[in-house]
């Protein structure tokens, strides 16, 4: 029963996305001056209309709380350092993390921003009706943005919008690398990037620093939290399982009844063609990931001469935390000590925010919006080494209506003839489909049996490259095709193969129920 609740939840989630209007944030951009877009009058909405707090003051706060200062002690204790020296350790964590919010570097990032987009993207679409919720959620209670992670661009694109909009700019969970980025990596810091090790485990002092930072950031509301649940770049474009560390974190203030609430707001970006496709591809076969530069940047700059299509960005209904606890959560446990004194999560919490965790990928995957493309990478990889392009765009059609009978949405322009959105498609991805001779296919393809090195490193990069488009059709087709495997298994009664079905959906989605 749990699990047809959650599949109701969800098939009502995409009827009601189907209904909201997403919006080309880019056609204004085209038609006015990008100066003057940086350089408008910048007003954000933030939570109850409070002062911005400046960063020089956050960071007094985090190093003044009564939270950091007993894990100083604790620490002065345990190593026999005095706490002066501690302290002054936690200042160079934070000078090391915090982020240093400037204007001038915002407006240059809405300049430039607004030039490469334009450069690389057809459209950026966002729901507005979305955005409107958003506005809402920040003037009532802190928000945490939580959006998939796809690229590069996701970051970008989501301070871009908010800075359109009118809303508060995020205060964004970076990796280390991006910090050793010359000129870069200040850059984004002045518009609102915050450091963190990728790992930190044992090192108590940057743990309570990097905690309480956050907490601060939060309490204070002056701006949303944003962070990727995955934790990483996906290089499949299948949702990775989440990372709780941050998530935990950031629900605390709550916990210990320091704000009355916190909004989780979920957002899909879908993209029509990734920036870093051909890099994943190589990751994958093995080749290291190269690290983040200044120089490897603007060695990418000859990525503004390729169409990446467009963009989908959607934002998902806040979720109100107290809400999500209520008849689950008994927040008594921490009114039996101090405020300022942590303790080890219980059993029941961790699985509570484990559940939350999937519960927002949920709603992530529920939003995508799909491409031509990931139709037709779906449609070749099923036709090596080629297809007609006749019969591509007759199956495309049949799989078109087939993805949207199941749930899916899809961006399919209805004022073009199909096999115009089909060729469309392939010129957007030209670098790995290709029309020769009215037959489409697979560039750089090599079938079996070549074991020249160079041919087939080309060609599996190739396949993972049209493979990670595919595997966008996972999320649709998977509960059609529970129900394949369940008749399969059963061949006895539709009673059993409903059995069968809740066992497999409770294995896939792990805990879908809580969607109910």
């Amino acid at each position: 029963m749990a699990g047809a609740m959650g599949t109701m939840y969800l098939q009502n989630d995409f009827r009601s996305k189907k209904r909201e209007v997403f919006e080309d944030i880019l056609e204004e951009r085209r038609q006015s001056s990008d100066l003057c877009y940086a350089m408008k009058c910048y007003t954000p909405v933030i939570y109850k209309n409070l002062t911005p707090c400046k960063p020089s003051a956050i960071k007094s706060i985090v190093l003044g709380s009564s939270q950091l200062q007993y894990v100083i002690k604790q620490i002065s204790l345990e190593s026999g350092e005095s706490s002066e020296i501690i302290q002054e350790q936690a200042a160079e964590i934070l000078d090391e993390m915090a982020h240093n919010l400037h204007m001038g570097a915002v407006r240059l990032f809405a300049m430039s921003l607004s030039k490469i987009f334009k450069r690389l993207f057809q459209k950026v679409c966002v729901n507005e009706e979305g955005i409107h919720r958003l506005t809402q959620a920040i003037q009532e209670h802190p928000v945490v943005l939580l959006p998939s992670h796809r690229s590069y661009i996701d970051f970008l694109m989501m301070s871009y919008i908010l800075y359109t909009y009118d809303l508060a700019l995020p205060v964004i969970a970076a990796g280390m690398d991006f910090m050793g980025m010359k000129i870069v990596g200040e850059l984004l810091r002045m518009s609102g990037a915050f450091f963190m090790r990728r790992t930190f485990r044992g090192n108590k002092l940057y743990w309570a620093v990097f905690a309480e930072y956050v907490k601060t950031i939060l309490r204070n509301g002056y701006a949303p939290v944003e962070f990727f649940v995955e934790g990483q770049r996906s290089r499949t474009c299948k949702t990775l399982n989440p990372k709780l560390g941050l998530l935990n974190v950031a629900m605390e203030p709550f916990f210990k009844g320091e704000v009355f609430d916190t909004y989780l707001v979920p957002v899909s970006i879908s993209y029509e063609r990734i920036l870093e496709e051909s890099l994943y591809a190589y990751e994958l076969l093995g080749v290291p990931k190269p690290k983040e530069s200044t120089s490897g940047l603007i060695k990418a700059r000859k990525l503004l001469n390729d169409n990446f299509g467009s963009i989908h960005v959607y934002f998902g209904q806040p979720m109100s935390l107290r809400s999500l606890t209520s008849g689950r959560i008994n927040r008594s446990q921490y009114n039996l000590i101090p405020r300022h004194l942590s303790q080890r999560p219980s059993e029941a919490m961790l699985t509570f925010v484990r559940d939350i965790a999937h519960h927002i990928e949920l709603h992530q995957i529920a939003n995508m919006v799909l491409s031509p493309g990931v139709l037709i990478a779906t449609i070749l990889l099923q036709n090596l080494p080629v297809v007609n392009y006749n019969v591509l765009v007759e199956k495309t059609l049949w799989l078109k209506d087939l993805t949207e009978s199941f749930g899916g949405c899809l961006d399919w322009p209805d004022n073009l003839p199909s096999n115009r959105v089909v060729r469309s498609s392939l010129e957007v991805h030209s670098n790995i489909m290709d029309i020769v001779d009215g037959q489409v296919i697979l560039v750089d393809y090599e079938k079996p049996g070549n074991l020249d090195k160079e041919p087939v490193f080309k060609s599996a990069a190739s396949v993972l490259m049209c493979a990670s488009y595919r595997n966008q059709m996972v999320n649709v087709c998977i509960r059609p095709a529970l129900v394949v495997l369940a008749c399969k298994l059963s061949n006895s009664s539709l009673k059993g193969s409903l059995q069968i079905i809740q066992v497999l959906e409770k294995c896939f989605y792990q805990r879908v129920h809580f969607l109910s």
